[in-house]
């Protein structure tokens, strides 16, 4: 099989490239029962995934037919909680027709339940794709090799949260049987859907373990996260203390943070705050319940802009982030910038403030300042952060601009299920390749650190 082709071709059935985000066409092609000829009219898988002895496999259309309490149980007994796999969070995207049939995601639920007492011990949140916009982890060339096979890749199925690079559980297991069960119900499924492909994306350490030990292939990657001095991160992604000699007491304040980089590093950052406070810009931070409506409003604007300055169409709609004000509204903190007394630009975070954790998501202008970018989505963020004992804030995919400003290389991982035994190959062979790149590029990475060296 010839090699894999690194170009922007799209395959068929897939919408025109349009930036990040896809036009709304079509899904994958659906019958009455349901995507790809899926029957969906009875939640209990069929097929010999349902003969394991001790559980029952579930699907539903989409997680709203879940017990949300059962959800989110799973979720906070998992090993990597993020707020984005909250069952609010999820029915949200459903209920705004942020996801669905015509945006490209079909949503699915899998789950597990023990046979003794119908007790829920599994779930995962599964989309049937008809394109690969949205992902963030690029599998574009896969496509375009089926197409150049004559092979259709689309529908493929999905294990993730839409749009959103956030590295976390996705397998919502009691235990790893429980886990092992959901990871050959996905693969049973995509059989049933005529799925060429299950892709587990952003899953934590136990979910790849799991997938591996079923023989699917892992795929690395590299994202930039910021952590609190004296803190590092494990093998399994989780961050934990330092070793004595390798950090100290978090930082003070964001002066505090500043002082640890390196001085050329010190030096532009200042310049850039200094240029944006010279502008008249000046931010205003809001927190949870007190961002109103009307803060929402100007926000979605501001996204919208963001996506239109790129000729493409916003993810997520003003139904959704209505729901996240009045389900979610702790999660969230806006950094509002004004000037002039009128507003001028917005970023948003998510953040779990049991976890330490923040996470960079959206933001937006209605007017091109200089420089009022890295205040709005990482300068102001980092303070927050630091102000609030926060353990990290993670600033989303790509972009080794963000080391300069104290955000380091951390290592990603997605699990994937090819059904077709040549593809599984070349693109086994393909990944095994990948793999050492990223391998040398992070040691690379690792050389320019913008930190004063101990």
């Amino acid at each position: 099989m010839p090699p894999f082709k690194h170009g922007s071709a799209t395959p068929p059935g897939a919408p025109a490239p349009r930036s990040r985000a896809p036009a709304r066409t079509k899904g994958a092609p659906a019958t009455p029962g349901g995507p790809a000829g899926l029957d969906l009219t009875s939640p209990r898988m069929t097929g010999s995934a349902a003969t394991d002895p001790e559980f029952v496999i579930e699907v539903h259309q989409g997680v709203a037919g879940l017990d949300p309490r059962q959800w989110d149980g799973l979720l906070e007994a998992s090993p990597h909680p993020t707020p984005f796999m909250r069952h609010a969070y999820l029915a949200a995207l459903e209920r705004s027709g942020s996801v669905g049939e015509d945006t490209g995601w079909k949503p699915l639920a899998l789950a597990v339940r023990r046979r003794t007492d119908d007790a829920l011990v599994g779930a995962a949140p599964l989309y049937l794709k008809s394109h690969s916009y949205g992902e963030y982890v690029f599998d574009w060339a896969w496509a375009d090799a089926y197409q150049r096979h004559g092979r259709r890749y689309y529908p493929k199925l999905v294990a993730a949260v839409p749009f959103t690079p956030v590295p976390g559980s996705r397998l919502l297991a009691r235990d790893p049987a429980a886990r092992a069960v959901l990871v050959r119900g996905m693969e049973a499924l995509a059989r049933e859907a005529k799925c060429s492909s299950v892709h587990l994306l952003f899953g934590d350490a136990h979910d790849h373990a799991a997938a591996a030990e079923a023989g699917w292939m892992l795929r690395q990657g590299v994202q930039f996260h910021w952590r609190n001095r004296g803190l590092a991160e494990a093998d399994d992604g989780t961050v934990v203390p330092a070793a004595e000699d390798a950090g100290g007491r978090p930082w003070s304040d964001f002066a505090d943070f500043l002082a640890s980089l390196q001085r050329d590093k010190r030096k532009k950052i200042a310049q850039e705050r200094r240029r944006v406070h010279e502008a008249g810009v000046a931010f205003e931070t809001l927190e949870g319940a007190r961002i109103t409506r009307a803060d929402w409003d100007f926000f979605h604007r501001c996204y919208g802009n963001t996506y239109a300055a790129h000729h493409s169409t916003p993810y997520l709609t003003r139904a959704f982030f209505e729901a996240m004000h009045d389900t979610m509204a702790e999660n969230w903190v806006m950094f509002a910038a004004s000037r002039g007394g009128e507003r001028v630009a917005c970023s948003l975070i998510a953040v779990d403030r049991a976890e330490g954790a923040a996470y960079g998501r959206y933001w937006g202008a209605v007017e091109s300042i200089p420089n009022v970018h890295f205040e709005a989505c990482y300068y102001q963020p980092l303070a927050w952060c630091i102000a609030n004992g926060m353990q990290r804030f993670e600033g989303g995919a790509q972009g080794e601009h963000k080391m300069a400003r104290g955000l380091m290389p951390t290592r990603t991982q997605s699990a994937h299920w090819i059904a077709d035994a040549r593809f599984r190959e070349a693109i086994g062979a393909h990944l095994q390749q990948e793999g050492g790149a990223i391998d040398t590029y992070l040691d690379e990475l690792d050389d320019r650190s913008p930190f004063k060296q101990a």
